[in-house]
């Protein structure tokens, strides 16, 4: 029997390129207001992922490679360093820059029929559970009322494919892998790595695209609506596999 299941949420409950745009031009924004030596001297591209400062705040520190907080605020306060601020006021500026930015990165807009989706499971019965490597919290996203849990790469000291974000769910629900469906859009970082483990995977796949390759989903779906039914065909594949087992 299906009981707990798993939710990466960037790109699988809401879209997050254009959260991270509107957030770091929130972040710009406060920094201009106050840091203005710092917009002075770097664009809002130096903060970006694939910036050159930002591979050189990696290379420095790749103990961090996990956590998109601590790369952020690094590179927050690497910046403010460089453009003259003290090392106690860039500290500060920095963490007060983070709080404007991550208050942003909440702002989501869910995807059609991700809310009432996740309704329809609780209902059912299902515990619920986020798995992201990113930062975004779901108490601050409206569905603090529908998830049971969370972990994410900063907490748990490392990002999706690694193996310890999925355990430390499993150690949180104290049940069986096969016991547990993840659902993300990744095909590596979700279904992948969760499949190694033992869990049932979900491909989140809105743009239809083509399975890129290797060992594929359980079950797919190209509308959220329609992510219950998965499950229920899952729970009845498993029963299936129960009674072949037992022939």
């Amino acid at each position: 029997m299906i009981k707990a299941i798993t939710f990466d949420l960037d790109d699988t409950l809401w879209a997050v390129d254009p959260v991270i745009q509107h957030a770091n031009r929130t972040l710009w924004e406060w920094l201009h207001a106050h840091a203005p030596a710092m917009t002075a001297q770097f664009v809002l591209e130096d903060l970006n992922e694939g910036s050159r400062l930002r591979a050189g705040i990696l290379q420095r520190h790749p103990q961090i490679a996990h956590s998109m907080t601590q790369i952020r605020l690094r590179l927050l306060h690497e910046c403010l360093l460089q453009s003259g601020y003290s090392d106690a006021d860039a500290e500060v500026l920095a963490n007060n820059a983070f709080d404007a930015f991550i208050e942003a990165r909440h702002e989501v807009e869910l995807f059609a029929h991700a809310r009432s989706m996740l309704e329809k499971l609780k209902q059912q019965g299902m515990i619920l559970g986020a798995l992201s490597n990113g930062n975004a919290e779901v108490s601050r996203t409206g569905l603090a009322d529908l998830f049971d849990f969370q972990f994410n790469a900063d907490q748990v000291g490392a990002a999706k494919p690694h193996p310890l974000m999925f355990q430390k769910a499993l150690e949180y629900l104290n049940i069986q892998p096969e016991e547990v469906v993840h659902v993300g859009d990744h095909p590596v970082n979700d279904i992948q790595a969760a499949a190694q483990l033992g869990f049932w995977t979900i491909w989140v796949n809105l743009d239809a695209g083509p399975w890129p390759g290797g060992r594929p989903a359980d079950a797919e779906v190209t509308s959220l609506e329609h992510l219950p039914a998965a499950v229920t065909a899952i729970q009845a594949m498993k029963a299936t596999n129960s009674q072949e087992a037992c022939v």
